[in-house]
């Protein structure tokens, strides 16, 4: 029995005997097939590869990894995963938008118009007062705030002594006149700076921020030049009223009215470029809420009756503009202080030739400049062009609301477009009747202003009639992008 005990103590052990070998040598015994799940795992990772991208300072690389690997399921391929998400969200954030603009960019734009509209009307009231010349300096900086002190008013208006306007105009003018025209001057190159400020400021957020598209981001750009451009036409302008070798022998002492003519005219381009970048934006918007509708309207406008009303729109739209330049040189030259009848011109419908083709306006010996001088600076054939170009715009619109009445295009025209026509007419009657009152009153100062404003308002009637009866390449494409886009009914 003692010898047996000995071979039973060790009789459990030697059952297991596996558990006495050595990890190494288990790893180096043949092991048992895979079952099937695992054989299926093992097979799709062969074919399952992942591109994970590590970008460096100059280059690009990309490394295929086993879907199933123990890498692909690291906490850094994670990392690199998730970062790679990011950085695409990143960029997507700073690309510029495809589609449509910002809507808080449209009434950004349409708030800069008015505000353009509004300086115009005030810049016609500074030179029907004759308060443009009263600052002779241009500090576009430190210009922004008026005289504070007795010391500094004294200054300000002893500069204004120097001038020619004083000297052979307001010799009679003393300290506390001479302020209010110098606060008229002043409010209107304060205005100008808050136009520049207002729009050149959010037009560097919007382009930073990628609220607009890249087409929008060059119209802002374009319009903030211009404004700057703007202002330097501004000053020149005054800077031409300052001068005595730029006077004619006998005249007043006033701006060039070629200078006026292209200070109003910038004005204009300026005002027309806001208008119609907000507008677009807005109709682009509205378009595309119902993409269906937008393409039956395409079509509409596709019409052949459509053709010859778009074409008669624009070239009234220069029409229009063609008119207010001719305005600005009668402004410039006071041609409306002449002839105030209306529609005779004295004893007929136009002066004498004599009078009209004045050889006192040739500055050449042979009389080659004699025509275009007499037209741009002979204030009664500088008035007969305003008659004649008005008349023609009044006419012109009356021949387009008949044209939009009758036949193929009373049926296709769309309504937005009929009431644009109709406003066309209620404008350029109202603004004849102020004309001809500006005239036949010898220029009163507020009705004066009223013609002003009710040029750029026929202006502003125009181009949206004009917008009206067009859809841009751009626009369209959207359109035709998410109407492909929608479910089929």
């Amino acid at each position: 029995m003692s010898l047996l005990i000995p071979g039973m103590r060790l009789a459990p052990f030697g059952q297991p005997g596996a558990r006495f070998i050595c990890r190494q040598c288990l790893r180096q015994k043949p092991q048992t097939a895979p079952s099937r799940v695992l054989q299926s795992l093992r097979q799709s990772r062969r074919h399952a590869t992942t591109a994970t991208t590590t970008t460096t300072a100059n280059t690009t690389t990309t490394t295929k990894r086993p879907a199933f690997s123990p890498v692909f399921f690291s906490t850094s391929s994670y990392a690199s995963m998730s970062t790679a998400t990011h950085g695409t969200a990143q960029v997507s954030k700073r690309a510029f938008p495809e589609s449509t603009n910002s809507k808080s960019v449209a009434y950004w734009l349409l708030g800069s118009a008015a505000s353009v509209f509004g300086i115009v009307v005030f810049g016609g009231l500074t030179r029907l007062t004759e308060s443009g010349l009263s600052i002779t300096e241009w500090k576009p900086v430190t210009g922004s705030l008026p005289p504070l002190t007795q010391q500094h008013w004294e200054s300000e208006f002893e500069k204004y002594r120097a001038s020619p306007e004083f000297k052979m105009l307001n010799s009679h003018m003393d300290l506390d006149e001479f302020k209010k025209i110098y606060y008229m001057e002043w409010t209107h190159r304060l205005w100008g700076r808050f136009i520049g400020l207002s729009f050149v400021l959010p037009t560097a957020y919007f382009i930073a921020r990628r609220r607009v598209s890249v087409r929008m981001a060059w119209n802002l750009v374009g319009i903030s030049g211009l404004i700057g451009f703007q202002g330097f036409i501004g000053w020149w302008m005054v800077k031409s009223g300052l001068k005595d070798d730029l006077f004619a022998p006998g005249s007043h002492p006033r701006v060039s009215q070629y200078r006026l003519t292209a200070h109003l005219a910038t004005a204009f381009v300026c005002y027309s470029w806001m208008l119609l970048a907000g507008l677009g934006i807005l109709r682009t918007r509205r378009l595309l809420v119902n993409p269906a509708d937008a393409m039956k309207l395409v079509e509409t406008l596709r019409h052949p009756a459509m053709v010859p009303l778009r074409r008669s729109v624009a070239a009234l739209t220069a029409l229009v503009f063609a008119t207010v330049l001719s305005g600005a040189l009668v402004a410039g030259l006071d041609a409306g202080l002449i002839y105030n009848e209306f529609p005779k011109m004295g004893l007929g419908l136009a002066p004498p030739a004599s009078e009209l083709w004045d050889k006192f306006y040739s500055r050449k010996e042979d009389g080659s400049d004699l025509w275009w001088r007499n037209m741009l600076e002979n204030p009664s054939l500088v008035q007969l062009d305003h008659r004649i170009l008005a008349t023609t715009t009044f006419c012109s619109v009356l021949a387009l609301f008949a044209y939009a009445r009758r036949g193929r295009l009373a049926a296709v025209l769309p309504k937005d477009a009929r009431k644009g026509v109709t406003g066309m007419v209620h404008l350029v009657c109202l603004q004849a009747a102020l004309g001809i009152s500006t005239l036949i009153y010898m220029v009163p100062i507020p009705l004066a202003a009223a013609h002003q404003a009710g040029a750029l308002a026929l202006l502003t009637g125009a181009l949206v009639l004009g917008q009206r009866l067009r859809v841009p390449p751009s626009t369209l494409r959207l359109i035709q992008k998410k109407l492909a886009t929608m479910p089929k009914q």
